[in-house]
């Protein structure tokens, strides 16, 4: 170790800069992939859900059905994305073994960690910002609580990169980074309150939803934009802090390892 922390920081920076500049190339360079599906999925949810189903629905909540999910739907893309281009990107690297270059260099694993992070979260928020672009096509929406809605999703695009990277780690093939998107993430998502509200269940299904982490997320979120909730938010918040520092401090502890680097 030097003992000037400056000459660490500068090739660390520099490292940082590297490897969140790729990510966003990676995924602008290929938008037609990354960034045009969820855009198309979502309008199809606007339509189908929205107008068609919402007709039936009426209000929920004191809005509008549509009012009502909009929320919830920017919250899914936000999370598929930031999980979705973290676990592909970080096992793309782990399976050219660039990886392993970087662990030799050095580079702090934080550097790789926050590199490998922020690019999941600039891609969640970046699709994040085209849906709701997108859902002012079909309905009007009007900011309730402006810090709290950015900290949520904010958050919630971290917590999410951080478990891709975990996935990653473990990933053995590509079909390893399928399977948990397909029977963890959208099941949870599905069932976090996106498209109705948890007072509608039986009081034990209720309870069993408050152990889902995507409820909190997506209420967080609606209480930010609609200041409706199904929850407490400061217990949604506080929650989500704490599973972003556990999250972050398995992922170095696992990179520092070196676990399942080497494919």
């Amino acid at each position: 170790m030097s003992s000037n922390p400056g000459s660490e920081l500068r090739p660390n920076l520099i490292a940082l800069q590297t490897i969140v500049y790729r990510e966003i190339r990676r995924f602008t360079r290929i938008w037609p992939q990354t960034l045009l599906p969820p855009a198309i999925t979502m309008v199809l949810y606007f339509v189908i859900f929205g107008n068609l189903i919402g007709r039936q629905i009426g209000d929920m909540g004191g809005f509008t059905y549509m009012q009502y999910i909009v929320p919830g739907l920017i919250m899914m893309s936000v999370i598929t994305n930031s999980y979705g281009n973290v676990v592909s990107s970080f096992f793309g690297s782990k399976f050219q073994r660039s990886i392993e270059e970087l662990m030799v260099s050095p580079v702090s694993p934080h550097t790789i960690l926050i590199g490998y992070t922020l690019g999941g979260v600039l891609r969640g928020l970046m699709v994040g910002v085209i849906v709701t672009l997108l859902s002012l096509f079909f309905t009007h929406l009007q900011v309730h609580h402006l810090g709290i809605t950015l900290v949520v999703v904010v958050l919630t695009a971290t917590i999410f990169s951080l478990l891709g990277f975990i996935n990653a780690v473990f990933a053995r093939n590509f079909d390893d980074i399928s399977i948990i998107p397909t029977f963890v993430l959208t099941p949870l998502t599905y069932l976090g309150g996106v498209f109705y509200s948890i007072t509608l269940l039986p009081p034990f299904w209720q309870t069993v939803s408050l152990a889902n982490p995507v409820l909190h997320m997506v209420n967080a979120f609606r209480y930010g934009i609609l200041g409706v909730s199904d929850i407490r938010i400061s217990v949604a918040i506080t929650f989500m802090v704490v599973a972003t520092a556990v999250l972050y401090i398995g992922c170095t502890r696992l990179l520092v390892s070196g676990r399942g680097m080497r494919t």
